[in-house]
C-alpha cells in the first residue's frame, strides 16, 4: 500500500489533472496487472467519496454559518444547500439531500465508517447502509455501533450488503429496541405510489406501504382473480386479471374502456396520418413507437372515449416548440399544458422528477412575463430552492435549434444549463414549420 503525505490543500485543478491522466492512460495490461488496477481504482473511488463527504459537510457548514452571522432566521440557514450539492454532483436536489445527510453523519457521528471509506475498505453504498440502519438511534448509540463495526478493519472484511445491514440492525436492536418502532413509524409515514417505464411500452405502478397492507392487497387480488378464473369463460391468465383489477379499482373503469382522465400523446401529423415512423411521446411515460401510438389512438377511436386533436407548431429540424403568451399572473391551463409537454419533467439539470409548478424564470415581481419563454416546469423542491437567497435564472432560445434553454445560477456563481427536449417531428429540409398533433384522450365525463 502506498501512503501519500498531503502537505497542501487539495485543489480542483489537481484532481482534474489526475482525471486527465486516467483519461489518457494506455490500458494495455495483462490479467494480473489489470486486476491490480481495478482494485486500485476502486480504492480511488472510495477515497474520493470520503473526500466528497468531508468537503460537502464543510460547504454546508460554511454557508449556514455565514447566514447565521448575517442574522438570518434559523429556518433559512440551510435553504437550498442540498440543491447546490446535488447540482455539483450532477444529481437531483433529492439525491443532494441524501448525500448531504450522509456527509454530516460520517463527519460528525461515524468517524470509523469514514476512515474505512477513505481506506477503500467500504464503498459509498455500504457506508449509506450503516448510516441508514443507525439513523433512528441517539448519537451515542450510533457512535457505539460505528466503533463496534468499523474501528477494526477486520470486522466487516469480506462482508456483503445484506451482512452489513443485518449486523447493524442487530446491534441497533440490542442497544435500543424502541428505535425499531420509531423506524417503522417513520417508514410508514413515507408510504407512496410511483411509476416508471418498462420495456415494450409497458410500465410499473408501485405502491410502498406497510407489510400487512401489502399482503392484504395481494391476497385480495389473488382471491378475486381465482374467482373469475373458476367461473369459466375468461381466457386471461391470473396475472393479467390481477393487473386489470388494479386498474379497474383505482380508476373505476374497466380495463377495456381506456383511461377516464386526459392522456396526452404528441405525434407528428405525418406519423399519425401517413404512416410515418417517427416516435411519438406519451406525457407521463416517455417515447413510444409510432405503431404503438397509432394503435392506441385507433383503439380509442373504436371505444366510447372522446378524442380531441390540438395543433402545436414545432421547428422541423430541432423540434423546438413555439411560445404562447398571457397577461395573467398565474399560468393559464393551456399555457401550463404547453410547458408540461415541452419540458416533460423538472427542468433543473439531472432532476427528472414530475413537474409540480409552472415557474416564472424571471420572477413576476421583477417584470417577468407569463409566457412559455419565461416559464419552466419544475418540481416543488427545485422551485422552492430557486426562490432562496442568491439564486438567479435566465432563459433564452438556442440560435442553433431554437429550443428553449434555461440557465440556473447558484449562490456560489456556478451555472447549470438545461435544454428542452425536442418534439417528435419529421425532419424536413425546408424552412416551413411542421405541424405537431397533440392528441388528448379522455372520456366524456372527464371532458
Amino acid at each position: 500500500m502506498v501512503t501519500a503525505v498531503q502537505d497542501s490543500p487539495l485543489t480542483p485543478d489537481e484532481v482534474l489533472r489526475f482525471v486527465a491522466r486516467l483519461q489518457a492512460s494506455d490500458l494495455d495490461v495483462d490479467a494480473a496487472a489489470g486486476i491490480d488496477l481495478i482494485s486500485a481504482l476502486e480504492t480511488v473511488k472510495c477515497a474520493s467519496v470520503a473526500t466528497q463527504a468531508v468537503v460537502t459537510d464543510a460547504v454546508a457548514t460554511a454557508i449556514s454559518n455565514e447566514r447565521r452571522e448575517r442574522g438570518k432566521p434559523k429556518a433559512q440557514w440551510h435553504n437550498g444547500i442540498a440543491s447546490q450539492i446535488g447540482l455539483a454532483r450532477r444529481e437531483s436536489p433529492n439525491r443532494g439531500g441524501t448525500h448531504l445527510g450522509l456527509a454530516r453523519a460520517l463527519v460528525h457521528e461515524m468517524p470509523h465508517t469514514l476512515a474505512r471509506l477513505k481506506a477503500g475498505e467500504l464503498n459509498e453504498w455500504r457506508a449509506m447502509i450503516l448510516a441508514r440502519e443507525t439513523a433512528c438511534l441517539t448519537v451515542d448509540d450510533r457512535r457505539t455501533i460505528d466503533a463496534r463495526l468499523c474501528a477494526d478493519p477486520a470486522t466487516l472484511a469480506g462482508a456483503g450488503d445484506r451482512t452489513i445491514e443485518g449486523r447493524a440492525r442487530a446491534l441497533a436492536n440490542e442497544l435500543d429496541a424502541a428505535s425499531q418502532v420509531k423506524r417503522r413509524a417513520k417508514a410508514y409515514a413515507a408510504r407512496r405510489t410511483s411509476t416508471r417505464p418498462a420495456p415494450e411500452s409497458m410500465g410499473f405502478f408501485t405502491v410502498l406501504t406497510s407489510m400487512e397492507k401489502m399482503v392484504c392487497m395481494w391476497a385480495t387480488l389473488r382471491r378475486d382473480a381465482d374467482t373469475i378464473i373458476n367461473s369459466g369463460g375468461d381466457t386471461r391468465t391470473r396475472d393479467q386479471i390481477m393487473a386489470d383489477l388494479v386498474f379497474e379499482r383505482i380508476t373505476g373503469a374497466s380495463a377495456a374502456q381506456g383511461p377516464p382522465v386526459t392522456v396526452d400523446i404528441v405525434i407528428s401529423d405525418s406519423t399519425l396520418l401517413a404512416g410515418g415512423d417517427t416516435s411519438a411521446y406519451m406525457h407521463g411515460y416517455g417515447d413510444i413507437p409510432s405503431d404503438v401510438a397509432r394503435q392506441l389512438i385507433r383503439d380509442t377511436l373504436d371505444s366510447e372515449t372522446h378524442v380531441a386533436l390540438r395543433r402545436l407548431y414545432a421547428h422541423p429540424k430541432s423540434g423546438a416548440l413555439t411560445a404562447v403568451e398571457s397577461n395573467s399572473r398565474a399560468f393559464p391551463t393551456a399555457l401550463g399544458r404547453l410547458i408540461d409537454l415541452r419540458d416533460r419533467t423538472c427542468r433543473t439539470p439531472w432532476c427528472d422528477a414530475p413537474i409540480r409548478h409552472h415557474d416564472h424564470i424571471r420572477s413576476h415581481s421583477a417584470g417577468g412575463r407569463t409566457s412559455a419563454e419565461n416559464g419552466a416546469g419544475l418540481c416543488a423542491a427545485c422551485n422552492y430552492a430557486k426562490e432562496g437567497e442568491g439564486w438567479t435564472a435566465e432563459a433564452w432560445r438556442d440560435k442553433r435549434n431554437a429550443r428553449h434553454r434555461y440557465r440556473l445560477i447558484s449562490p456560489t456563481g456556478h451555472s447549470y444549463d438545461s435544454s428542452a427536449p425536442p418534439m417528435p417531428v419529421v425532419e424536413l429540409y425546408s424552412s416551413t414549420i411542421e405541424n405537431v398533433m397533440i392528441t388528448g384522450l379522455f372520456d366524456d365525463d372527464a371532458a
